[in-house]
Order: C-alpha cells, then sequence, then structure tokens
C-alpha cells in the first residue's frame, strides 16, 4: 500500500531520520522519564522543555484495537480499500499509541492484543520511510 510523505519539521526531524536508519524512538523526559508521541515541545507530565531526549525503544508491541477502513478520503490509500487500521501499543510504554495497517494481515482478520513488530517502507513520493507494524507468526 503506497504511504504518504510525512514533512518533518524541528520537532518531529530526530524521530523520521531515525527511521530513515530502520531505528523507532522516542521522545523522553530526563526530568520524569515519561516517553511522549508524538514529539512535543515540552513534556506532557512535568512540562519539561530542557530535559527532552530521544530513546531507542525495541520496536515491539501489542495490537491495542482496530477499524476497517472502507471510505478513506486519502487518494492513494482508496485503490487499497477495505484495509485494516490498527492502534499499536508500545512493549515499552502501553500509554504510547501508534496507528498501523498492518501489512500481511487480512482485512478484518486482525488478531487484538497479538505481538506486533515494528518495519520501516520508503515512501514513493520523498524516499522518506515509514513506520508499520506487522504481526509477530
Amino acid at each position: 500500500m503506497p504511504k504518504q510523505s510525512p514533512v518533518p519539521d524541528a520537532l518531529s526531524k530526530p524521530f523520521w531520520d531515525a527511521c530513515n536508519e530502520g531505528r523507532l524512538i522516542m521522545q523522553t523526559c530526563g526530568i520524569c522519564n515519561r516517553m511522549q508521541f508524538p514529539p512535543e515541545a515540552a513534556c506532557s507530565q512535568c512540562k519539561s522543555k530542557d530535559h527532552l531526549m530521544w530513546r531507542e525503544v525495541s520496536g515491539r508491541g501489542k495490537i491495542y484495537g482496530y477499524a476497517v477502513m472502507h471510505d478513506c478520503r486519502i487518494r492513494v490509500l482508496q485503490a487499497d480499500q477495505p484495509f485494516n487500521l490498527a492502534i499499536v501499543e508500545l512493549d515499552e510504554d502501553p500509554g504510547i499509541k501508534m496507528y498501523s495497517h498492518l501489512p500481511g494481515t487480512p482485512v478484518d482478520e486482525v488478531p487484538v492484543g497479538a505481538s506486533v513488530r515494528v518495519e520501516f517502507e520508503a515512501t514513493p513520493a520523498s524516499g522518506q520511510k515509514v513506520y508499520e507494524w506487522r504481526v509477530v507468526k
């Protein structure tokens, strides 16, 4: 399924650069040790602005829930309708939720609670790699 190319800004550039290297990183506060995604200018818990850093995570998680997209407004995704849209929670922090199309999983056969691992796919427009999650068999 073709993906849209994100346009990194100053805040998200480290995240997207790591994706290009095949690594998944999360913004983490050095004061309260809270991870957050998407990245923000300050810690969402303690509001610190000066102690945010990037931490590499395992790239493993579990499927929290899903929906099937039948009527997508994004033109480049319409040819692949219907498709799964899953919510994945990170093993390191179940509070972090990320979305995925779950390549390799048939439509409406998403095993909620199943383990997943991150993969990276280059987007056709810019070559920027984006994350996807695949069910671990």
